[in-house]
């Protein structure tokens, strides 16, 4: 569809405009947006009102571990997320943020090493975690 070349001329335009072409394109749309032949519906079941709301309630905060990848002691990336615990403390959540000082690289030290042994039991007290890194040569730094 070509529009007029004319200058300030709404009424060219929508003389050219052929609604019904455009109507077509978005029932078109919408059928592709619905149709999903691509996937198995046999792969998806229904949601099982009676498992999801028969749960236990948890009675607690929500654990929220969080962990920073820089040693420095300006860093920026200790600083936000310091600023996050804040923000997920208002929410109402319980914070441990764990200190990457001392920890040793990956298969330099045995798994009894204590900073090993402090992010291991952080990690399984959490159920969320919030990673925050400098970009390092854009990745996360070795640390993390």
């Amino acid at each position: 569809m070509s529009l007029p070349r004319k200058r300030g001329s709404l009424k060219g335009i929508l003389s050219s405009f052929n609604l019904e072409q455009c109507l077509c394109g978005l029932f078109f749309a919408e059928d592709m947006m619905t149709k999903t032949s691509q996937l198995d519906e046999s792969a998806f079941r229904h949601i099982d009102q009676k498992l999801l709301l028969n749960q236990k309630r948890v009675s607690h905060s929500p654990r929220v571990l969080l962990l920073y990848g820089s040693l420095r002691q300006k860093s920026f990336s200790r600083l936000m997320t310091e600023e996050a615990s804040r923000v997920l403390e208002k929410f109402g959540a319980e914070i441990k943020i764990f200190n990457p000082s001392g920890l040793p690289l990956p298969d330099d030290a045995k798994d009894t090493h204590e900073k090993v042994q402090e992010l291991r039991q952080m990690v399984n007290w959490s159920e969320a975690m919030v990673w925050c890194s400098p970009e390092r040569h854009g990745a996360m730094t070795g640390i993390m």
